[in-house]
């Protein structure tokens, strides 16, 4: 009893601390996505630059040409131009051989909303029944607190500018909105069924999906070189299996399922961004994820209703009597929006191996993390499979780069 005691008394003190990340959360995410992380240094520089360009005094000198003639301000002004321009490449030079500080603030909230989010989703799972809880309704309602913070951020004042797309545009985001919750739910129904760092593993394995859908579905041909990396990929995650103390079918065939959903997604994104102007009337990443989010939650309410609507009273009446439940579900929410909305920023601010890196790493802390946080099983097994796994996806990603003949 006292033992029982303890734990359980741990496991509420934790629930709370992590209940707590929710204003954080809200900080972090409005000033990464909505105010941005580095806004503001172009115009100090400015200001600093032009504190120490010594200016003529207006009745003292007058600036006269080799003839003796005095210059007009148009000339003046030229010449303050050409100031300008020795500044700007000043800062151009100073940018190039400094730290960005801008990005290393984006990984780090790229990172730790991610591994804040797998475990607040896992505690909301937990506290509203585990494996016979409500896994779908917890991924709904979770769209739905991200989709109440995109909203707000186009009614604030100066936050973010509101997307001006065509219905015909709305459209045509329906495929990926779809994916996107699909990818989504099957992800938190595959959390709820088993270890996260075991969903996390099998979920590593999603360019195996991306290969074949990209060569049989989309006509995009995937290299050899890619294909022999497949193997190492999928037999790093059937090891990581064979250990598993929590392991669940249905979690296997959810985490796989998610896998699918996220591959179209990507393929159908690319075909989206094609469409000429839809950049310009979306206006910022942020919008495009809002927009996302919100069809996407729509989308996921009928599934809810057909799978779990008839047991929605009884998950009401937990989350009353449970603050754990709702608590965590905000948070992962908040978290969820977060950390995919700073992802995306991340990403598009470095190159295609420095992207394969960080998501190779992000993985491992987060299946690590993850794991002795909520102590979760980390057998030498599964953590081998877990490398062998990871380190293929690396591979996979910067394969075509490591083998690419060089141009003569």
């Amino acid at each position: 009893e006292k033992y029982l005691w303890t734990t359980q008394s741990k496991s509420h003190s934790s629930t709370m601390k992590l209940s707590l990340s929710l204003p954080l959360c809200v900080l972090c995410a409005t000033a990464a996505s909505a105010f941005g992380l580095n806004g503001g240094s172009k115009s100090m520089l400015s200001k600093t630059q032009h504190a120490f360009v010594p200016k003529a005094p207006a009745n003292m000198v007058q600036a006269v040409d080799v003839q003796g003639n005095r210059m007009n301000t148009v000339s003046l002004a030229a010449e303050g131009n050409a100031l300008e321009v020795r500044g700007g490449a000043a800062e151009v030079v100073e940018k190039k051989g400094g730290v960005d500080i801008g990005l290393i603030a984006y990984f780090a909230l790229w990172y730790l909303g991610n591994y804040y989010y797998n475990i607040t989703n896992k505690l909301a799972l937990n506290a509203a029944g585990g494996k016979t809880g409500f896994p779908l309704t917890i991924s709904s309602l979770q769209l739905g607190v991200g989709s109440l913070y995109g909203l707000f951020l186009w009614l604030a004042p100066d936050a973010r500018s509101k997307p001006k797309i065509t219905m015909e545009d709305f459209k045509k985001m329906l495929p990926v909105a779809f994916c996107f919750m699909g990818a989504h739910s099957a992800s938190v129904f595959a959390m709820g069924m088993g270890a996260v760092s075991f969903a996390q593993i099998v979920k590593a394995s999603e360019p195996a999906f991306a290969a074949v859908l990209s060569q049989y579905v989309y006509g995009k041909k995937v290299s050899k070189a890619k294909w022999l990396c497949l193997p190492i990929v999928i037999g790093g995650v059937i090891l990581a299996s064979v250990k598993e103390l929590d392991f669940a079918v249905s979690a296997l065939v959810s985490a796989c399922i998610a896998n699918m959903f996220a591959a179209v997604r990507g393929n159908e994104n690319k075909k989206l961004m094609e469409t000429p102007g839809l950049k310009d009337r979306i206006g910022s990443v942020g919008n495009q994820f809002a927009i996302t989010s919100i069809i996407g939650f729509l989308m996921s309410i009928p599934v809810v209703i057909a799978k779990e609507g008839s047991r929605f009273g009884e998950f009401v009446e937990i989350a009353k009597t449970s603050p754990a439940v709702w608590k965590n579900l905000a948070a992962s929410g908040l978290w969820f929006y977060g950390y995919n909305e700073v992802a995306t920023m991340t990403l598009k601010k470095t190159g295609a191996v420095t992207q394969s890196v960080a998501n190779t790493a992000k993985r491992v802390i987060v299946i690590v993390g993850v794991a002795l946080v909520l102590g979760e099983s980390l057998d030498p097994m599964k953590l081998i499979g877990c490398s062998i796994g990871i380190g293929g996806v690396l591979l996979y990603s910067i394969i075509d780069s490591l083998v690419k003949p060089k141009s003569e």
